[in-house]
């Protein structure tokens, strides 16, 4: 059993700052990778950022240099600090986590809403 459980969208102005934090807990799997996804509307899910037990990342072109990744192995948490945000930004965000047996799980998602 593996559950995530997602905090700290909301609505910000442009420029502005927000810190994403995602907890994990299983019971069952080991957690490898864990990351952030999120989806616009009328757009596809995407990739924001992702980050392995070994602490080696991947970003979006488009956040890089903007936002970051980071997790606690020990609490199993991951959190997104995410600054200079734009409008362009707005979108749901996910937390997700793959098993080292290559299962994939999801938070409920927060919404995040950038003003202009």
């Amino acid at each position: 059993q593996v559950q995530l459980v997602e905090s700290g969208g909301g609505l910000v102005q442009a420029g502005g700052s927000l810190r994403l934090s995602c907890a994990a807990s299983s019971t069952i799997f080991s957690i490898n990778a864990m990351g952030w996804y999120r989806q616009a509307p009328g757009k596809q899910r995407e990739l924001v950022a992702r980050i392995t037990n070994d602490g080696n990342t991947n970003y979006a072109d488009s956040v890089k240099g903007r936002f970051t990744i980071s997790r606690d192995n020990a609490k199993n948490t991951v959190s997104l600090q995410m600054n200079s945000l734009k409008p362009e930004d707005t979108a749901v965000y996910y937390c997700s986590a793959t098993s080292v047996g290559s299962r994939g799980f999801w938070g409920q998602g927060t919404q995040v809403t950038v003003s202009s």
